[in-house]
């Protein structure tokens, strides 16, 4: 079987494709992609290739863009990190989907999905793109959380959030104000709840509000340097891939 790889996370194409030789040594990874153009011209230059996984949030924008420009007539897994409604919506055409951080499990179930498969995928219906994405911008978000402190559970305003982080094996949430606090759930498990209009996943390590941000430096190597308007442990570094998606988001 021959694979395509649309990741803008070069670690993290790197991870899957050691995974799927794990599961499968047969499997021959032909390219990965980073980019929604890079995307594009790949599909127009009709290079055959039989199962693609595509994250859905790459460099340059979204992977959904890719199906507006081209016309993509294989089996397609989404990987996503928080888009709930995309997976439901990806379960109902027939499109799997692999929740990140990837899991060994998730992606040999994707691979039995595709080998039952007896005919080509269909293309992505525009009228199901069309729901999706009304689906997404019409998402209802949090706008509070309860967070246990001792013996209470305190009530912390989104608005008042700077960022969580991952320190010490542990979520931390800090607000504005300096204050921080040691949360339960991952960051996955918070970026599903938060507005992405408002957080950012600057890495793995940090996801950040931009109503906190108050300096952004060209680091070295095209990455960039965030400053938010508290303290933290450690720098906020956007990787070169990211940079793109970062500066739409943030002008947004």
């Amino acid at each position: 079987m021959e694979v395509l790889i649309i990741e803008d996370e070069i670690v993290a194409a790197q991870n899957l494709q050691r995974m799927l030789a794990t599961i499968d040594p047969t499997i021959h990874v032909l390219s990965i992609i980073q980019s929604v153009e890079e995307s594009v011209e790949w599909f127009q230059r009709g290079k055959a290739v039989d199962l693609v996984f595509m994250d859905i949030h790459l460099a340059d924008g979204s992977a959904f863009s890719i199906f507006e420009q081209v016309e993509v007539s294989v089996p397609v897994v989404f990987t996503t990190a928080y888009d709930q409604y995309a997976i439901e919506a990806f379960r109902v055409n027939s499109i799997d989907y692999l929740l990140k951080p990837i899991q060994h499990s998730d992606l040999k179930r994707a691979l039995e999905k595709y080998n039952r498969l007896a005919s080509p995928m269909p293309t992505l219906d525009p009228q199901l793109l069309s729901s999706l994405n009304a689906q997404l911008s019409s998402r209802s978000y949090k706008s509070y959380f309860l967070i246990p402190f001792k013996d209470r559970l305190l009530p912390v305003s989104v608005s008042d959030i700077a960022c969580l982080f991952l320190g010490d094996g542990c979520t931390r949430m800090m607000l504005l104000n300096g204050t921080t606090y040691t949360v339960e759930k991952p960051l996955d498990a918070y970026m599903q709840q938060l507005d992405p209009r408002k957080f950012f996943r600057a890495n793995r390590q940090y996801v950040i509000a931009h109503s906190a941000i108050k300096d952004i430096s060209v680091w070295f190597g095209g990455k960039l340097s965030i400053s938010l308007s508290v303290n933290l442990p450690e720098r906020i570094v956007i990787s070169k891939a990211r940079v793109s998606e970062f500066k739409d988001w943030f002008t947004c």
